[in-house]
């Protein structure tokens, strides 16, 4: 007989409770212990087995003699997606993909299962929130079509299971996890222990039948993705699915990857016909770009392996309040307050009764060292109420002592400005040795605050 006891769970964080609390004491919510009946068993638990299909229990080996085979990547018609996950798609890996509703997730999801259909994979897609014929709307609007692409409206997992069983797809896409149903587990769906549960069961079915296997994930208010962070643990690759709604441009990250980097980013434009791939995403950020404005400077950021050219805008206006205050979007606020701290130190700019706005132009979120320079250029610009060149760009990390100190891959940098126009760009001068620049942008080392504020704002 199965013992049956009730718990308080939070929905927030999985913390367990025998009793009920107003205040989760694991992550500090409020009101979202809730009541859940658990079900324990002596069952023995499922055993995985190896990957290779043939039935044998796994066992353990040394390492010299396991028989490592190298699957190659499935890459999609999307390169911005293949550059995310690392190259491609790894064959038996379990994909989370989270965003905001109306983001786009589906979209992308349905498009990238009919090119896999149509190049010969088997995709498997089963929604638990629409129906067969809404997902047949979307997919004739998307010019989605395949042989042996799948549509299968349910939630319970035992049925999709057995499904899986009898189609043995290569592909299989759950839309989303929140509104899959494991009928062991007696809780409401979408509790933590659904979640949960219906993940372990699809981490097994991926790794046991090396199918790859994509599960969307709702979001939070806060941004993160709902359910217990175990959830985010247990999935090979975590991708986020980020924009404005009042946009249509979408970029797509990786903030887990366990097959490649977490620091490339995708971008995409949201169109009538779907998901399109943004060729160079530096035009975008620089198109409506002002060329007399003031508080503007133009950054070479690196995300990942991609350089991008970023419009960095600050406005500094003088204080009505006691205290000054510090804004910034796109861009980290304790950053921007280091930095406008050591202009006041290291330049002589009066600040602390200056409030001060800065974001990154075009929604994108930059965090590197090498953003410093462009950030103290843009303060000092809107300061002194005198515009940069518009064929100036700037890279370089600002020290506490106003001293410009050396960033990686300077090359990639100094080449994606040449590229799109940009005359000069301030670099520091100790990035100026071992490689030659290009013939048509004269590249200027800087060692000082002062110095790259002298010739910037000349």
């Amino acid at each position: 007989m199965a013992k049956v006891k009730t718990q308080y769970i939070c929905q927030n964080c999985g913390y367990n409770s025998l009793r009920y609390l107003g205040r989760c004491p694991n992550c500090g919510q409020w009101n979202t212990l809730v009541e859940e009946r658990v079900e324990t068993t002596n069952a023995q638990s499922t055993t995985r087995h190896s990957s290779t299909l043939t039935g044998i229990v796994a066992k353990p080996q040394r390492v010299k003699d396991i028989n490592a085979q190298k699957l190659p990547r499935v890459k999609t018609k999307l390169n911005e997606l293949n550059r995310v996950l690392g190259g491609g798609i790894v064959p038996g890996s379990l994909i989370l993909i989270g965003g905001d509703p109306g983001i786009g997730k589906s979209t992308l999801l349905l498009q990238v299962s009919g090119q896999l259909s149509d190049e010969g994979h088997s995709v498997l897609y089963v929604s638990g929130e629409e129906s067969g014929a809404q997902i047949k709307m979307r997919a004739e609007r998307l010019a989605v079509a395949g042989d042996d692409f799948y549509i299968y409206p349910e939630t319970s997992m035992d049925s999709i299971r057995a499904t899986i069983d009898d189609l043995n797809p290569e592909y299989v896409v759950i839309d989303s996890v929140q509104t899959m149903q494991a009928t062991d587990v007696n809780s409401a769906i979408g509790s933590v222990s659904q979640i949960r549960e219906v993940t372990a069961q699809l981490m097994q079915i991926a790794k046991s039948k090396n199918i790859t296997i994509f599960v969307v994930g709702h979001v939070t208010k806060g941004g993160a993705l709902a359910g217990p962070k175990i959830l985010e643990h247990m999935v090979d690759t975590v991708l986020y699915f980020e924009g404005d709604l009042h946009h249509t441009y979408r970029i797509l990250r990786a903030v887990k990857n366990r097959f490649g980097s977490t620091n490339e980013l995708g971008i995409f434009e949201m169109r009538t016909a779907g998901l399109a791939e943004v060729k160079n995403p530096s035009e975008i950020f620089l198109e409506e770009r002002l060329q007399d404005a003031t508080g503007s400077a133009v950054v070479v950021s690196l995300e990942g392996t991609r350089p991008i050219l970023v419009e960095i805008q600050a406005l500094v206006t003088p204080t009505v309040f006691g205290n000054a205050q510090r804004t910034a979007t796109g861009l980290n606020r304790n950053r921007v307050s280091l930095i406008m701290a050591v202009l006041e130190k290291r330049a002589n700019l009066m600040l602390q009764n200056q409030d001060a706005y800065l974001k990154a132009a075009g929604g994108v979120k930059l965090d590197e060292p090498a953003i410093d320079l462009a950030i103290a250029i843009a303060i000092a610009s809107s300061y002194r109420d005198k515009g940069t060149r518009p064929d100036d760009a700037f890279v370089g990390e600002v020290g506490l002592t106003g001293e410009i100190r050396r960033v990686s891959r300077i090359e990639q940098r100094v080449a994606e400005a040449a590229k799109l126009g940009f005359k000069r760009i301030l670099v520091p001068k100790n990035n100026l040795q071992g490689w030659n620049p290009p013939a048509d942008i004269e590249v200027v080392g800087v060692t000082t605050i002062n110095e790259a504020l002298r010739l910037a704002l000349a």
